[in-house]
């Protein structure tokens, strides 16, 4: 039996609705952002597909800063180039900058609280649990990817092996397993072009 068609994607209709959509997106992701982002941007908004999602996020990984705040800038700059980028920016700052500042003050008189240590360690074990799951719902991109599954998988091994049972430095991970995984699908696509091209 086959697949539907993916339905078709939407844009957003102003840098106002993008900020307002990033200020939504930052508001619920408390303890990590990214699976809401998936979420909201893929599944409800359908500003990405999956795999537009997943090109952009693994940028936004590699790039310097927050994770969250690249792919933000990159969908804003894509959809209304400065001005969508800015409006991303700030929708995406301005909000949970204010939320941390008020629990930072708040926090500083309860510090002390159990039940609020608690919370906290259970905040954290949610926070796990949303990117597990995100997790599972994207890597059915991975099955199109080029690199193929079973590399695809096995890098995926070498990089959770490297960094909790080896204690590798993320960078030393990002720059040896990534820059392994650059270079074969570089090859791969130079080889289907050439292949393409005869």
């Amino acid at each position: 039996m086959s697949e539907a068609p993916p339905a078709a994607l939407n844009a957003p209709a102003s840098p106002r609705a993008l900020f307002w959509a990033c200020t939504r997106l930052a508001l619920q992701g408390f303890g990590g952002v990214l699976p809401v982002a998936q979420r909201e941007l893929v599944e409800r908004l359908r500003w990405l597909s999956r795999e537009d999602f997943m090109a952009l996020l693994s940028l936004a990984q590699v790039l310097p800063g927050p994770n969250i705040v690249n792919l933000a800038l990159m969908i804003g700059d894509r959809h209304f180039g400065a001005r969508g980028a800015a409006a991303a920016l700030a929708g995406i700052l301005a909000a949970p900058l204010a939320v941390v500042l008020v629990l930072a003050v708040l926090a500083q008189q309860a510090a002390h609280w159990p039940a609020l240590q608690g919370a906290l360690r259970g905040m954290g074990i949610v926070a796990a649990g949303l990117i597990l799951a995100t997790v599972w719902r994207l890597a059915k991109t991975l099955r199109g990817n080029a690199l193929g599954l079973p590399l695809c998988g096995a890098l995926v091994l070498a990089t959770v092996g490297a960094i909790a049972g080896l204690r590798w430095p993320l960078v030393a991970v990002v720059l040896g397993l990534g820059g392994l995984a650059v270079g074969r699908a570089y090859q791969l696509a130079r080889r289907a072009a050439t292949q393409g091209r005869a």
